[in-house]
């Protein structure tokens, strides 16, 4: 029989609850795919688990870092989480010895994925991380194997369970955002500081890695323009459905003639787009290359079960001696990210006003809005409720043609300034081929 691959996981949150019994429960599938059995043989965690029936025959270990550097193990799995301290040590221990590792940790590749890229190179020992971006969905994969003959010219996905349940219980439930962002921590889907999910980060670190798998270059994460939902409004929503588009938060990375643009914001999609359609907390990914067109992947972005089978995936992968560059070509070769101003970017956009009720107001922004030769595809004038008649404003909806974040911004200072807008404008980006 094949020399059992011995694992050492360290953490034993949610995801290495999940990994010990999904090794457990699907030992002898496993064993035939991977040609060879696949035992838990060493676990780090904060106290030692001997009851539970799955880790039981592993070695406990107090210290994660010295179970990378130590133990008698095949291959080191990182499910500690965290950018830098005793995931970053552990991963880099675990690396120096040659062992291959497996993470599912996004902040610490998206800070240091080129140190440990060079690292692996250098000691031989592989780096899989499919489960760092989409949970269950086999992105990584896809784009380091699947795609490797194609040059890609787009990817843009819903990253963030956490955003996409919110933003979908908005929209089906008629709900405002505080209410909606309450349940999902009721529900365990957002923390309890909301900031890293709701504020676009999360989306941000595995955008980054994505963009480094397509277009060849270093990861970066300060390269990204992020913005999060958390002034996205039910009459936003609102507004989005009657025209004929869902708001989800996006994270795009794409070739543009300025260079590649990665950017996380609040996004208006067409309903009919396959991103448009993806609701409550799963994610999807959709990649554009030259030979095979636009493809879509979609499924559970997190949660133990789901993270674990990607684990798990990596863990078979490492068992039949797979090597590849970590971000699909060597780390010299892969180039400087390129630092797109957001301002460059070019696209249609839905602009919400709070519009003085005075003649020649809306004459004032039509005029702006031409001086920086934008055009309007669309204008809706929502009815006043009393507390805005009583304040003299008039909520107004703008569509507009393609033009540049700069005009755009431009255009609406200048209403500002004239005083016929009150209130900060509210600006969505629209996507509306390629999503």
């Amino acid at each position: 029989m094949t020399k059992p691959l011995r694992i050492g996981v360290a953490g034993l949150g949610v995801v290495g609850t999940s990994l010990a019994r999904l090794l457990h429960r699907q030992a002898n599938a496993l064993a035939m795919r991977a040609e060879g059995p696949v035992v838990l043989a060493a676990y780090s965690a904060r106290s030692p688990r001997p009851e539970r029936p799955e880790i039981a025959a592993a070695r406990f270990w107090g210290d994660a870092v010295e179970l990378a550097a130590k133990a008698d193990v095949d291959v080191f799995v990182e499910l500690i989480g965290g950018a830098g301290g005793v995931a970053l040590a552990a991963v880099k221990a675990a690396l120096g010895r040659g062992l291959p590792v497996v993470t599912a940790n996004k902040a610490m590749l998206a800070a240091h994925g080129l140190e440990l890229a060079a690292l692996s190179e250098a000691h031989g020992a592989p780096l899989f991380y499919e489960a760092a971006v989409g949970g269950g969905i086999p992105v990584i994969k896809t784009l380091r194997e699947s795609l490797a003959g194609n040059a890609i010219r787009r990817v843009s996905g819903i990253l963030n369970g956490t955003c996409n349940y919110i933003l979908s219980k908005m929209e089906t439930e008629r709900l405002p955002f505080d209410v909606c962002l309450a349940e999902a921590q009721r529900h365990g889907y957002a923390e309890a500081d909301p900031t890293f999910d709701v504020g676009g980060f999360d989306t941000a670190h595995k955008l980054a890695i994505l963009a480094s798998l397509a277009f060849g270059s270093k990861i970066d994460a300060e390269a990204v323009s992020v913005e999060g939902i958390e002034s996205i409004t039910l009459d936003d929503l609102v507004a989005a459905d009657e025209l004929g588009y869902r708001i989800k938060l996006l994270g795009v990375a794409e070739r543009t003639a300025h260079g590649v643009e990665q950017r996380v914001h609040p996004t208006m999609v067409g309903k009919g787009a396959p991103l448009a359609q993806t609701m409550g907390v799963l994610n999807a990914v959709s990649i554009d290359g030259d030979a095979v067109g636009e493809l879509t992947l979609v499924g559970p972005g997190a949660g133990g079960d789901a993270t674990a089978s990607a684990v798990a995936a990596d863990l078979v992968d490492v068992a039949r001696g797979v090597r590849l560059p970590v971000f699909g070509r060597p780390a010299a070769l892969l180039s400087d990210a390129d630092r797109v101003p957001m301002q460059r970017h070019e696209g249609g956009y839905y602009v919400r006003l709070t519009v003085v009720d005075r003649p020649g107001a809306m004459g004032a922004i039509a005029a702006r809005f031409g001086d920086r030769m934008i055009s309007l595809e669309a204008i809706m004038q929502k009815r006043a409720t009393k507390e805005w008649a009583e304040a003299g404003v008039v909520p107004v909806v703008l569509m507009t043609h393609g033009t540049t974040e700069a005009s755009i911004r431009d255009a609406l200072a200048r209403t500002l300034e004239e005083g016929v807008v009150r209130e900060k404008p509210q600006v969505i980006r629209i996507e509306r081929d390629g999503v």
